[in-house]
């Protein structure tokens, strides 16, 4: 049976001229998640949701491998992007590197090379697409502008400064008639920022900080100068999410700086640690909330902000949802940014409560010491920059967390310190996947990991949770947790994404160098 498969595929492959595509058309981006992965998160809602069901809870045990590609040695780092699938064909990215790969047999169709100037090579979350163009942000600060067909530069802007440590490793987001993307950055004093482009000419349009770079700006009351706010952090890390219909662009942001050492930065810190609300034809905030205030661990908030209409206490609302990397979960109202459930879904000790708006309240002592204090969650945090899940079939938030523990020690008590001031030292860790209910924040179900597992998710019509495991790709019962299927590819290094195509549903992940394909057999 699986021979047949593998003939219709290349039979059909033979016959998918490269010339065919007709590239990506922007109403895609609004459609329900389905038969293609046009953006990172497959739509703008960020959920990684597929209304696909052809593989089931009942059937999953039948997947096998369809084809494999590993990228070539000068490829660079391991692949962390996730993938687009447009009119049958795979577009993924490393460092300074975008590929375009046969759908249907993993056959290489192009492969374009960044004349990189240096800059910092951690990863690449992936690419964005509009039309015949395809959208890639490079290490060393540029935005460049491929052909979807061929792979050719169309153009390329410089979109950070490199030699102020910033590098670019988002993957861009397309809104309305705008290229949204992010920049990087760690060991630096430098403000984070989103911004626009046009799509055509690259031009930028607006650039919203993360932090005051004026006396009056919003949030320069939460610092104790100015000078200190506009080098205060708050990178950009993490592709955005989108609502059409309020207009809204939800970023959320990085920490602040310095990192671990704080006496010069008194004060929440806004807008650090937040998700934050923009305007997306002018990038003017509309409303923030900040999930990390004030913080002293490394604990970015740059966790994904996931859009969901769903019924709270019996009444539908517009939503919004993140498990941030300190440890606490989040339901907002996404029309104004209101907290409706605080709480944590991993072992947390550093704060002691939450705010009037729901925010949590640091604990001063567990704040970093000279002679070091116990922390919970440790410095990689409850989860980090891997991507959630959502299913409204189940309606539960899906995410790959540890419970773990450092000893955090300050190391610059100064008034004005340098670099980081301090640093951590790690003990007891655990792995594990948590299942949690949005309306309440409760844990419904836990799945635990012998090893690895933080990796990114995918959740189906089809009650199928996908997601790498201790050792390999793993699909997962929705509903329950219980284990269906796994294999042994090796570390799962980016987030799985589906697709159809002549009339099978696809799942793809990578492993290091290797993208893998796999089909109902």
């Amino acid at each position: 049976m699986r021979r047949a498969i593998v003939a219709v595929i290349l039979v059909l492959a033979a016959v998918w001229p490269l010339a065919a595509q007709s590239g990506l058309n922007p109403s895609q981006l609004l459609a329900p998640l389905g038969g293609s992965w046009p953006t990172f998160n497959g739509d703008y809602s960020g959920r990684r949701y597929s209304t696909l069901s052809r593989i089931t809870d009942a059937n999953v045990k039948a997947l096998s491998l369809a084809w494999l590609y590993a990228i070539p040695s000068n490829g660079g780092a391991p692949i962390k992007s996730t993938p687009l699938m447009i009119d049958g064909v795979l577009y993924f990215s490393t460092p300074d590197h975008a590929y375009a790969l046969d759908a249907r047999t993993g056959r290489q169709l192009w492969h374009y090379v960044w004349p990189t100037k240096g800059g910092n090579h951690l990863g690449n979350r992936g690419l964005g697409a509009l039309g015949e163009t395809l959208y890639l942000e490079t290490p060393d600060c540029h935005l460049v502008a491929l052909n979807l067909v061929d792979g050719t530069k169309k153009w390329d802007r410089e979109i950070c400064d490199m030699n102020r440590f910033y590098y670019a490793s988002v993957a861009p987001v397309i809104v309305k008639n705008q290229v949204i993307v992010g920049v990087s950055g760690d060991d630096m004093d430098n403000p984070g920022y989103l911004q626009a482009h046009d799509p055509v000419t690259g031009e930028m349009k607006w650039r919203w900080y993360a932090v005051p770079q004026k006396a009056g700006d919003p949030g320069a009351d939460s610092w104790p100068n100015i000078e200190v706010a506009r080098n205060g952090g708050g990178m950009t890390w993490t592709p955005v999410t989108y609502d059409p219909d309020l207009n809204l662009i939800f970023v959320t942001t990085g920490n602040p700086q310095p990192v671990i050492a704080h006496a010069n930065r008194a004060g929440a810190n806004l807008f650090t640690g937040s998700i934050v609300a923009l305007n997306a034809d002018t990038g003017v905030m509309a409303w923030y909330f900040q999930s990390s205030p004030h913080d002293t661990h490394d604990w970015d908030s740059t966790q994904t902000a996931v859009v969901f209409d769903a019924p709270f206490n019996g009444q539908p609302r517009k939503l919004i949802a993140q498990a941030a990397r300190n440890g606490h979960f989040f339901v907002l109202d996404r029309t104004d940014g209101k907290a409706l459930v605080s709480t944590e879904y991993a072992r947390t000790n550093w704060s002691s409560g939450y705010d009037a708006a729901g925010q949590p309240i640091p604990n001063p002592a567990k704040m970093p010491q000279i002679a070091g204090t116990l922390v919970s969650p440790n410095q990689s945090g409850g989860t980090n920059w891997q991507s959630p899940s959502f299913s409204p079939r189940t309606g539960l938030f899906y995410v790959n967390s540890s419970r773990a523990y450092s000893v955090y020690y300050l190391y610059d008590p100064s008034d004005n310190p340098a670099g980081w001031g301090g640093t951590d030292r790690g003990g007891y860790s655990e792995t594990m996947l948590q299942a949690i209910d949005y309306g309440t924040g409760k844990i419904r179900w836990t799945h635990p990991w012998k090893s690895g597992g933080l990796t990114g998710l995918l959740s189906t019509a089809g009650n199928v949770l996908f997601t790498g495991g201790s050792g390999g790709l793993e699909a997962l019962n929705a509903s329950t947790g219980e284990a269906l299927w796994h294999t042994r590819i090796g570390q799962v290094t980016n987030a799985p994404i589906t697709f159809e195509l002549d009339g099978f549903q696809y799942v793809v992940a990578a492993s290091a160098g290797t993208v893998f394909a796999f089909v109902l057999n």
